[in-house]
């Protein structure tokens, strides 16, 4: 299967989950607006997120795929299966003990995630009760990461794709259908999305069952101790645990950085916390659809490249990831950084969800769009080290980013607020990015191939005449006057469409008038 066609299998999946969290995110605007209370939500909802992503999806990825994808190639199938049994067999202990102790000491995790939250004590309070019943979410999802590992090592990447489309159904059924529940029993009905997380997290590991029992790789866990020494003693393994130790420092940093964020946004005012964060969920369309997607499908095939000792793919499979990067982000950055007053107006300015609440989230959205590049290049650049078992470069370089963006955050926030924060997100990732790719060049794992001035080029001219078109549009229609004028809320949906569907065909059609060979740039095969 050819790259394009893998990663335009998850892209499309991407979308659809996308798709479906923008419809949850707008439900949820127009149902709780924006208050302490949502701010609480957002808090105890990226807890277990957090841990998600940093021990799941993170870290133990990172490290799980290459040893997965090189014990097949070594070992074949059954040397495979039973590296798999063992990993499921410590994982599933590890997050009993995990969800269990962060279900204790969930006050304190509230704490140093949001500790200005004590300023409403209710808030505080309700986002303490919300993280205990939100927690073992991360016990399914580090599974789910485990089974997608599994599933994108033999190539099978659309259930994977697909499962968080369930999680925005979960969460969308519980503001249609638990939110009015809750109401009626007395209970404030935005505790009715933590049904919702917790349902989204079976759900997306139930999907996974019958793909992996279909290829025969269904784990068995064992359940005693016995079972728990003999895959612990496994040297195999044991290698997974022993990459993850810098990986894990290297996601964590990368992580801190954002509760830092979250920290420093709830001593701010009310709602920046939510502001941020309905800007991140923008954000996520191009980010995940791009960089998710070209990093789950080429970091298989990178390990595997490094196995047969193939540094030709190697470098051509990293140039060509690169050349997708910047050929689709670049216009994602003008797009949100100009037009992100329309995105916010159509998406989210209904019910409670304020014109202030518009302005806010798009000052903090355009801050965003200006680190697209540099966010999503950095999962196709990191897959380069990860592929050959270097977690270090990574940790060490997203240290020194880290300072960087904090710096930063120290002069910018006195002056642009809660804006400041994404701003700084948003040079840090550029910076990441740019430090990952000189490092990958100087070590010759990566050889720049021909063409790439002209691309670069032909992207900026395409991308400024799609910034002009975008920025008068912006300005010269009445986005936030439509939500009060009859069928305004139809007309602007339609306008936002054919706006976007329009910049789109504008930008590919500039890049065609100026020679760029699609054909030739997208036709690159695996090994």
């Amino acid at each position: 299967m050819s790259l394009l066609r893998s990663a335009s299998t998850v892209s499309l999946f991407t979308l659809a989950s996308r798709v479906t969290g923008l419809i949850r995110d707008t439900l949820f605007a127009a149902a709780y607006g924006v208050s302490p209370l949502t701010d609480a939500f957002y808090v105890a909802f990226r807890i277990p997120n957090l841990f998600r992503r940093v021990l799941g999806e993170g870290a133990f990825s990172q490290a799980f795929v290459p040893v997965l994808s090189n014990c097949r190639a070594e070992e074949g199938d059954l040397g495979a299966k039973q590296l798999i049994d063992n990993v499921a067999t410590l994982l599933v202990w590890l997050l009993v003990v995990l969800c269990v102790a962060g279900v204790v000491g969930a006050p304190v995790l509230v704490w140093v995630m949001a500790s200005g939250l004590q300023k409403a004590s209710s808030s505080f309070d309700a986002a303490v009760v919300m993280t205990r019943w939100m927690f073992p979410y991360i016990g399914f999802m580090s599974l789910v990461a485990m089974s997608g590992g599994i599933l994108n090592t033999w190539r099978k990447f659309a259930i994977p794709a697909a499962s968080p489309v369930l999680l925005n159904v979960a969460l969308i059924l519980a503001i249609v259908v638990g939110s009015p529940l809750f109401k009626r029993l007395g209970i404030e009905p935005i505790y009715a999305q933590c049904v919702g997380v917790m349902l989204g997290g079976i759900l997306q590991l139930a999907i996974q069952i019958p793909a992996l029992r279909r290829l025969g790789l269904l784990p068995r866990i064992g359940a005693s101790m016995a079972a728990l020494r003999t895959a612990w003693t496994n040297p195999i393994t044991r290698k997974i645990p022993t990459l993850m130790l810098p990986a894990l420092l290297g996601v964590s940093v990368a992580h801190i950085s954002l509760v830092i964020n979250t920290q420093i946004a709830s001593h701010l005012q009310p709602g920046s916390v939510s502001w941020i964060n309905h800007a991140d969920r923008l954000m996520e369309f191009p980010t995940a659809m791009l960089g998710v997607a070209l990093g789950v499908v080429l970091m298989p095939r990178l390990a595997a490249a490094r196995g047969s000792q193939n540094q030709l793919a190697y470098s051509n499979m990293l140039d060509w990831g690169l050349r997708l990067v910047v050929l689709l982000s670049v216009p994602c950055a003008v797009a949100l950084f100009v037009f992100a007053k329309p995105l916010v107006a159509v998406l989210f300015h209904y019910g409670e969800f304020s014109v202030l609440d518009v302005q806010q989230t798009s000052r903090a959205l355009g801050s965003y769009g200006l680190g697209v590049l540099g966010l999503v290049a950095i999962k196709v650049l990191a897959s380069g080290y990860y592929a050959k078992y270097d977690m270090k470069t990574p940790m060490q370089i997203a240290i020194a980013v880290l300072v960087c963006t904090q710096v930063l955050n120290y002069f910018l926030v006195p002056v642009m607020q809660h804006a400041a924060l994404t701003l700084s997100i948003s040079i840090g990732a550029l910076l990441n990015a740019l430090w990952l790719l000189a490092g990958l060049i100087r070590r010759g794992s990566y050889t720049p191939a021909a063409g790439w001035f002209k691309l670069m080029i032909q992207v900026f001219i395409a991308s400024a005449l799609l910034g002009c078109a975008l920025y008068y549009f912006a300005n010269n229609l009445p986005w936030l006057e439509w939500r009060t004028m009859p069928h305004g809320l139809g007309l602007r949906a339609l306008a936002l469409a054919g706006i976007v569907a329009g910049s789109a065909v504008v930008y590919f059609a500039m890049l065609a008038l100026m020679g760029l060979n699609f054909k030739a740039l997208l036709k690159t095969k695996t090994i």
